[in-house]
């Protein structure tokens, strides 16, 4: 196994930025998208990567882009060939960068929920609703939704996405954009949450970004990573009770144990939890695709 990838510089391309999990080259008309084994939660970034994060975030993406041909998105190739003076750092890219078009980003988080947990879980509990959408009484924590939900959110670089209504999202988007992101998101959720059934994952929840490039409105940064979703083993799926998964909610609930208030600088994570956190996003890779993760 390679040793983690934390930050990354490549001589003689411009960074343009980090963000908790990617760092972001120019590469004149196109980015280069470099997923690093950085690890967030709670919109923290945790001191300690995790091993192989970076490379199943960014093969499980470019999977569910070349399968989700049905809606255009931001993939150009997961080939790069630097620049000589970057080729020492090439090693270090292999199999976890992506070159991408260049886009703008809609301000609005695209979430997808068939199922009750996590901030929905919560809104639930309150109010009887989750961004909007009025649910049957008697749900309880896991619960399956009588269809699937689209729940957005706001997207923030520094502090915690607030999630929205539809109101909301038509006056942040206006009406056209707003339909046409609500749709796609569902369309993709509906097709990976079938995919993934039958390797024996419930997709729970996931979210989406979308840009905008010449009118053309484009999926962009991941696609149905255990980074942006939650994964449930179907064999041990129980409702009432937070299920195990395949994503970085193992990573959540040991932080949750913690007398830590959720802001910077996040506490470090024990050698076993970083352990069993890589190889859950390792399994879900390989459930899911079929494949070997390619290291």
């Amino acid at each position: 196994m390679p040793p983690p990838l934390t930050t990354l510089e490549l001589p003689g391309i411009k960074k343009l930025r980090s963000g908790k999990v990617r760092e972001v080259f120019d590469l004149g008309e196109t980015l280069l998208f470099v997923a690093t084994d950085r690890i967030s939660a709670f919109d923290c970034i945790l001191p300690d990567p995790i091993p192989d994060k970076g490379a199943v975030l960014n093969q499980l993406s470019a999977f569910w882009f070349l399968r989700f041909n049905f809606v255009p998105n931001h993939m150009i190739s997961v080939q790069f060939d630097p620049p000589p003076e970057a080729a020492p750092e090439y090693n270090r890219l292999r199999r976890r960068s992506m070159i991408v078009r260049k886009t703008e980003p809609l301000p609005v988080e695209c979430v997808v929920r068939g199922y009750l947990a996590g901030s929905g879980w919560k809104e639930y509990q309150e109010s009887g609703s989750v961004c909007g959408h009025k649910l049957p009484t008697g749900l309880t924590l896991a619960s399956q939704l009588p269809e699937p939900i689209f729940t957005p959110a706001t997207k923030s670089e520094t502090g915690h996405d607030i999630n929205i209504d539809w109101t909301e999202c038509c006056r942040i988007l206006g009406d056209e954009v707003a339909e046409q992101v609500r749709n796609c998101s569902l369309r993709i959720y509906e097709a990976g949450r079938e995919h993934a059934a039958k390797c024996g994952i419930i997709v729970a929840d996931t979210k989406f970004e979308f840009g905008r490039v010449d009118g053309q409105i484009l999926l962009i940064d991941e696609c149905l990573t255990p980074d942006s979703s939650r994964f449930w083993p179907a064999d041990e799926y129980i409702t009432g009770q937070s299920p195990p998964s395949f994503d970085k909610q193992f990573v959540r609930d040991y932080l949750e144990t913690l007398d830590w208030d959720k802001t910077p600088p996040a506490p470090s994570l024990p050698p076993e939890v970083i352990e069993k956190t890589s190889a859950k996003y390792r399994e879900a890779f390989t459930r899911l695709t079929g494949a070997p993760l390619a290291t």
